[in-house]
């Protein structure tokens, strides 16, 4: 029997308008996103930010202290790749430890003043990714020294970093006052890997540019901890200004200045230095224990920053004798 013309038209009609509201609903899905445009300015400030998580200002007097330490350790030549190597395994060890330390402070970052505008705390980079970034570049460090330099470095190097995010970034410094003192050993380690860099081993000298590291870590970081001493209250970090106070910390600190200060004189007595060192170590120790004095008798934040900077040039000056006394001796 045929379909009477009013059935075919209806059908048509249902058909038409099922394919019209087709056409309205794939016209009213969203259309896929576009490939995401590479951004060189986004690119350049995420490659900034990642430098920043290393913590490169630190790492300059780090491997000063290394350099210097290996033309102590080895005054007649050393090979320019070798320096080379060191010095890059050196930043990429230290880097990742500025990153992971990044990582595991990053609560406490967000609560000082000083540090808020990290790359974590900030949101520019996710705690993940700068995690995997620091541990990545202390594996890169170790084999790289380990190819390149020699196996020696290569441990020392790893211990240092190890020392720095273990040691003193999550066991000490939550815990004592005395945090920087023990952890110092950790910054410590650069001219040891210099040493090793330079002569494949490690010998009694070797730990004379180690142990002033070590000594002047404390004076150089409690007169940073004086000027921050309220960001490290309201996180409940007990620094030596919250721990034992401000008057306590300038006579700790006036105490291992003069420590450091005759420390330093001692190489001379055994012959491992000579007149250029002498020179430099006296003097520069005397402007060193000179501004703990001021510091102790005034008291004020502009003296704490005076000593803190002054800091920082007294340690690069004293590498940069070591390394000139025994070029001009050797």
């Amino acid at each position: 029997m045929m379909e009477s013309s009013a059935g075919v038209a209806e059908r048509g009609q249902t058909v038409g308008g099922v394919e019209r509201t087709r056409r309205r609903r794939r016209a009213s899905r969203p259309l896929p996103p576009a490939p995401r445009r590479l951004d060189f300015a986004d690119l350049l400030s995420n490659v900034r930010d990642h430098i920043a998580l290393t913590k490169p200002r630190i790492i300059s007097l780090l491997l000063w202290t290394t350099v210097t330490t290996m033309f102590v350790a080895q005054p007649s030549g050393l090979a320019l790749s070798t320096i080379l190597w060191t010095c890059l395994g050196g930043y990429l060890a230290a880097g990742g430890a500025g990153a992971i330390n990044h990582y595991i402070d990053r609560d406490i970052d967000a609560r000082m003043g000083r540090t808020r505008g990290r790359p974590i705390v900030s949101g520019r980079v996710e705690p993940l990714r700068a995690l995997i970034f620091g541990i990545s570049l202390g594996v890169i460090a170790t084999v790289q020294l380990w190819i390149t330099v020699n196996a020696l470095a290569a441990v020392l190097a790893l211990l240092g970093l190890l020392g720095y995010v273990l040691l003193y970034t999550a066991w000490l410094k939550p815990r004592t006052p005395q945090n920087i003192v023990i952890g110092g050993a950790a910054g410590a380690m650069p001219p040891l890997v210099g040493w090793a860099a330079a002569t494949g081993g490690l010998s009694i000298e070797a730990f004379f540019p180690f142990l002033v590291v070590f000594l002047w870590t404390p004076p150089h970081f409690w007169a940073l901890a004086l000027l921050i001493s309220d960001d490290y209250k309201r996180t409940g970090i007990p620094m030596m200004p919250v721990a034992r106070g401000d008057a306590f910390t300038r006579r700790s600190i006036l105490l291992y200045a003069a420590l450091l200060v005759v420390f330093t004189l001692v190489p001379v007595a055994t012959g491992m230095f000579g007149g250029v060192y002498l020179a430099a170590a006296s003097v520069l120790g005397a402007a060193f224990i000179f501004g703990a004095t001021r510091l102790l008798r005034s008291r004020t934040n502009r003296d704490a920053l005076r000593l803190y900077l002054g800091s920082l040039a007294y340690l690069f000056l004293l590498f940069a004798a070591m390394a000139a006394d025994r070029l001009l001796a050797g």
